[in-house]
């Protein structure tokens, strides 16, 4: 796993600039760029054309994407990338449409991803940790930060990829931690690709 393409999909607005996505995305490159890793990356903010955008997917043994959560979900610009991107790669350069065949129409749906490797989220999140897995906290009902992201997972697993596990940094604007989430997302970071 050698070549990684990574994704910073933060939308810029004017109460989040991006700083704390951005220095994620920059930290990942040094990591990858310092351990002899090739990178490409794409950011939301960048003009990308389509085709390139296909060509880095299959390119990839590891997509690296960052974003934030925004309304539980990530941000417009990534979805309008996601639709213009994924779309056009399902008709046969990142998968084989859904799946399915003429011969068995109600199967495998999904299940006709052409590409291989692995893929890693990395959030931000104003949610705190507490937030999540616990059914006392109404909100969330008890649901896990990667319950949250699974129409990311889905997006992913849909071309062929497999997770590694999702890192996120959580309260980002409300109660900070940001040293701290930097030693663990290095922590993270090294455990996963270091450490045989």
């Amino acid at each position: 796993m050698k070549n990684v393409f990574i994704i910073n999909g933060h939308q810029k607005y004017p109460f989040s600039e991006g700083k704390l996505n951005a220095s994620f995305a920059e930290k990942a490159e040094l990591f990858f760029n310092r351990n002899g890793y090739n990178v490409k990356k794409t950011t939301m903010e960048d003009e990308y054309d389509v085709n390139e955008e296909i060509e880095k997917f299959k390119w990839a043994d590891l997509v690296f994407f960052q974003t934030p959560i925004n309304w539980m979900g990530v941000s417009w610009s990534f979805k309008k990338y996601i639709d213009h991107v994924f779309s056009t790669g399902m008709m046969g350069e990142m998968s084989d449409g859904d799946g399915r065949t003429r011969e068995e129409p109600k199967k495998n749906y999904g299940l006709g991803g052409k590409l291989q490797g692995k893929y890693m989220m990395s959030v931000t999140a104003n949610a705190p940790k507490e937030a999540f897995n616990d059914p006392n906290e109404t909100f969330f009902g008890g649901i896990s930060e990667d319950d949250l992201l699974r129409p990311m997972h889905l997006n992913f697993r849909w071309f062929g990829y497999e997770p590694l596990p999702t890192f996120m940094a959580y309260d980002v604007m409300k109660n900070p931690e940001i040293e701290s989430d930097f030693k663990r997302f290095d922590d993270h970071l090294n455990t996963l690709f270091l450490q045989k």
